[in-house]
């Protein structure tokens, strides 16, 4: 068992005495045990047993007297100041609580932007600091700001691991992951815990190379309002549609979506029955665009679908303009232990302009729009929805209740009635 901090200071003070007043064999021992008792290092620990109660005398007023049961004030400035840090929580937060790995490539391009709309105010020393500051520094520096942010229950839709396309059905084409326009599709379910009646669903799109993600809320489940969804989806995406890989649900899998990409010349796949990280990168986003952008309520009512889709209309463009990405380049296997390497963070909308494959003309279409976002104003927009669209969720819950509540206290009525009428006759 490891001493704590506490526990090895008052552990030292007391061996320090027996060790200044022992032979230089029995220091050994002495040294040896409580290295092993403490763990420190044994140079680092004859040290402080060494040191131990010496006085040292400054000036003919000053006495200096050595005491390992106390700490070493920090002398050095900090590095990162307030101001620094000021200026980082701020892009954080912006950015949507992003870890260091992926904030730090993005502080180059996204502080520019928050200047030019006045969101941030930076001087030549915080941003000469912010260019140096490193990934695992960034999540120090924000480490207790993500604790008053951290979820304190977590279940549901989670990330998958990252699986090999197993691909039953097949047309035209191979699939061809290093090239933008073969997606990953999935439908996500606000049932809210109840899944009696009909409710609203979100179609979420995923490129495989770019990861640039699209998403639109339909009315339920039914082929028709998927079919709809899919094809305007299709029409914002930027660059061509080429393959689409789907689970083994009906509103997917049926004679009208298939004869679509036969007409079309479009790649049609599906993954394995009851494996669901063959759509490992679409499952990805149902959790980190979806759930985190929606949550986990009921929504079921036409007001609540124009909703969804007004708050996903901004969220496309917060995510994939602004928020970074990194996808696995590397999966080694040592021992008992895997090894990932991942490329450098890019967002989706980098991604796309790096692509050979994609047309001039929508990269330069892509460009003027992100010319024209401001990710703060963006993100404002986005929390203004969600607030509007869980207060919505709590309205309808109550009504429902309510409902629920009347339906039971007329029963119990009509049931006191027929007990009454049967005990006069």
């Amino acid at each position: 068992m490891r001493l704590t901090m506490k526990e090895r200071r008052s552990v030292s003070a007391v061996v320090a005495k027996r060790y200044q007043k022992a032979t230089k064999k029995e220091k050994g021992t002495i040294l040896g045990e409580y290295t092993q008792l403490t763990g420190y290092n044994r140079c680092y620990a004859a040290f402080l047993l060494r040191n131990h109660g010496r006085r040292m005398r400054i000036n003919n007023n000053t006495v200096l007297v050595g005491d390992c049961r106390k700490r070493v004030k920090r002398t050095r400035d900090r590095t990162y100041d307030e101001r620094v840090v000021r200026v980082l929580k701020r892009v954080w937060l912006i950015m949507g609580f992003i870890c260091g790995k992926r904030l730090k490539p993005a502080l180059k391009e996204v502080i520019p932007v928050l200047e030019k709309y006045k969101e941030i105010e930076v001087d030549k020393t915080v941003r000469e600091k912010l260019s140096n500051i490193s990934a695992a520094t960034i999540d120090r520096v924000l480490a207790s700001e993500r604790k008053k942010r951290s979820l304190r229950h977590r279940a549901r839709t989670k990330p998958g691991t990252l699986l090999k396309h197993q691909i039953p059905i097949r047309t035209f084409s191979e699939w061809d992951e290093q090239r933008p326009g073969f997606v990953e599709i999935d439908l996500v379910g606000h049932e809210g815990g109840d899944p009696s009646g009909d409710y609203i669903q979100t179609l979420d799109m995923t490129d495989v190379c770019t990861g640039w993600t699209e998403t639109q809320a339909v009315k339920n489940k039914a082929r028709v309002w998927v079919f709809e969804a899919l094809k305007d989806i299709r029409k914002r995406l930027p660059f061509k549609l080429l393959g689409i890989d789907s689970d083994n649900g009906s509103e997917f899998i049926n004679d009208h979506l298939y004869g679509y990409c036969e007409e079309e010349k479009i790649t049609f796949t599906r993954a394995r029955a009851y494996r669901k990280n063959d759509n490992c990168y679409v499952e990805q986003k149902n959790y980190s665009v979806v759930r985190r952008g929606v949550g986990y309520h009921r929504y079921d009512t036409p007001q609540q679908l124009r909703l969804l889709n007004r708050l996903y209309s901004r969220l496309r463009l917060y995510t994939n303009y602004f928020q970074p990405v990194m996808k696995l380049e590397e999966k080694i296997r040592v021992g008992s232990k895997v090894k990932k390497r991942y490329d450098q963070p890019r967002t989706p909308y980098q991604r796309v302009l790096e692509a050979p494959l994609v047309e001039k003309e929508k990269k330069k279409k892509l460009d003027q729009e992100y010319a024209k976002l401001n990710p703060a104003e963006l993100r404002r927009q986005i929390t203004t929805l969600q607030i509007k669209l869980r207060k919505l969720a709590a309205k309808e819950n109550l009504k429902k209740r309510n409902h629920k509540q009347n339906y039971k206290n007329d029963k119990n009525q009509k049931d006191l009635e027929y007990i009454s009428r049967e005990a006069t006759n």
